[in-house]
């Protein structure tokens, strides 16, 4: 594969739209100023994803919506391709983002850990 070349099929227009719109709903005006604080790569800045990157961003963006987490400067930052960010791992997080918080700290604590509330 050749130095920034796409490893997979490209988005659909679809999911670049949609990745447009929750962009715009974030407070960003295009992928060049959301490049910094959502971690995208130069290719990514340019419009340019993959369908499982295009996935895993939107439902990035969505959690992050739903959630009303920080602002992009305080938010963590992870790398959004194909082989670090799988669809599996988007699909494990929203399933935690909606277990209760007293289901999650059960579970922390059969584990061994201490659990208290912040």
């Amino acid at each position: 594969m050749a130095f920034g070349q796409q490893s997979g099929p490209p988005a659909t227009a679809r999911q670049v739209q949609q990745l447009t719109e929750l962009l715009h709903a974030a407070g960003h005006t295009d992928f060049r100023d959301a490049r910094g604080p959502l971690g995208l790569t130069q290719r990514q800045a340019g419009g340019k994803f993959t369908r499982d990157e295009a996935d895993a961003l939107i439902a990035r963006l969505e959690d992050e919506a739903e959630a009303g987490a920080a602002p992009p400067d305080e938010a963590p930052r992870v790398a959004v391709s194909s082989d670090r960010y799988d669809r599996r791992e988007a699909q494990r997080l929203a399933t935690l983002r909606q277990m209760p918080d007293e289901a999650l700290a059960a579970e922390l604590q059969r584990r061994g850990w201490v659990v208290m509330e912040p």
